[in-house]
């Protein structure tokens, strides 16, 4: 137990020194919003969006290591902040949406979240309806994949509204960004358009590739997905609105983290995207090939910016792991030999801060 408090205590220290660049503290706080309904659940029990929200905080704020896990033996490390601190008074910030990947959680992208808004940003990642740790799976929630574009604007409004936050946020500078499937979700918010035909022929073609084995917490729900399709209406005509444009006029840039479904998207509708768009990926995903997602996704959208990560996998988006979370949670903490996920993570919260520097000016 010693061992493992030490460790914990070293990887409190090395998050600290990578905020030593800051130029806010860091606060961080959750929400339950409720959209105005009717609203597509998805078939979840909660019908909130459940957000955690990032923002710079008042300079008396103390700042506290965060993790994602058991309280006493967590796996994650979620960066440092003051929960519910007072915000920072002064000046508007830009508002950056987060959207995690298939089965994960808001809490699990707050490495970038904590950075965000130790340089400025207000960041706000949502919890998925159907589609997130914290409560049951549903087959709408890994079948209808659009309707996260919709929770992100759902989010936004919400935002914008909130009695704390609202008056905070700049209206005119708001980006997105996404890991995973969460990448896709960025892509379908600033005008991707889903054809999920072409994802199933993709996946029937002599070029499919891992990104058609299902995750093992999707199992059986393309089944169960092609049950409902035959047998239940409704659930069709909500999956029939796939091709439905969910462009969010008031975002203006978007980054993509090891993005996935990306054949899905309709190549006239990437084609047509005209906001800057950032794409980052390790070059040996093995959940998302880069081939088949982040590099077709660059070659289709016009001026998308594409970096690649020397042999880095899928799961190097994740928060850093404890100890115990590498024995724990061995797929998610699992690197390929030869790369430094806080490495990986410090050069994406470089590139994040240029490019949404840049984008939302």
């Amino acid at each position: 137990m010693r061992f493992l408090a030490l460790c914990l205590i070293l990887l409190a220290a090395a998050n600290a020194a990578r905020a030593n660049d800051s130029v806010f503290k860091v606060g961080v706080t959750t929400r339950d919003f409720t959209p105005v309904e009717p609203y597509d659940w998805r078939g979840a029990n909660a019908h909130v969006l459940r957000v955690m929200i990032w923002y710079p905080a008042a300079a008396e704020a103390r700042e506290e290591p965060q993790w994602i896990g058991p309280p006493f033996v967590p796996y994650f490390s979620a960066g440092s902040a003051a929960r519910d601190a007072a915000p920072a008074a002064g000046s508007k910030h830009p508002l950056v949406l987060l959207s995690h990947g298939a089965g994960g959680t808001a809490a699990g992208i707050a490495w970038l979240g904590t950075a965000l808004a130790a340089h400025g940003f207000i960041a706000v990642a949502v919890n998925h309806p159907g589609n997130n740790a914290l409560e049951d799976f549903t087959v709408e929630g890994f079948s209808l994949w659009w309707l996260r574009a919709v929770d992100l604007s759902a989010v936004l409004d919400a935002m914008l509204a909130d009695k704390t936050f609202g008056s905070l946020i700049d209206p005119a500078r708001i980006g997105a960004a996404g890991h995973s499937a969460g990448g896709y979700t960025v892509i379908a918010v600033v005008g991707g358009i889903s054809d999920p035909a072409q994802l199933e022929a993709f996946c029937r073609s002599p070029v499919a590739d891992a990104l058609c084995r299902p995750p093992p917490e999707a199992s059986g729900m393309r089944e169960q997905r092609l049950a409902r399709l035959s047998a239940d209406p409704d659930f069709r005509q909500r999956y029939e609105r796939a091709g439905r444009s969910y462009r969010d006029q008031r975002i203006r840039a978007a980054l993509a983290m090891a993005p996935g479904l990306v054949p899905m998207f309709t190549a006239e509708s990437l084609n047509a995207i005209s906001l800057p768009i950032a794409i980052v990926s390790g070059d040996a995903d093995e959940i998302a090939p880069s081939a088949s997602n982040a590099e077709a996704l660059a070659r289709q959208i016009p001026h998308a910016t594409l970096k690649l990560v020397p042999r880095a996998g899928h799961y190097v988006f994740f928060g850093t792991c404890t100890v115990l979370g590498r024995m724990m949670v061995r797929t998610a903490c699992r690197d390929p030999d030869g790369v430094d996920r806080d490495a990986v993570h410090a050069e994406t919260i470089g590139l994040a801060l240029d490019f949404f520097a840049a984008s939302l000016r």
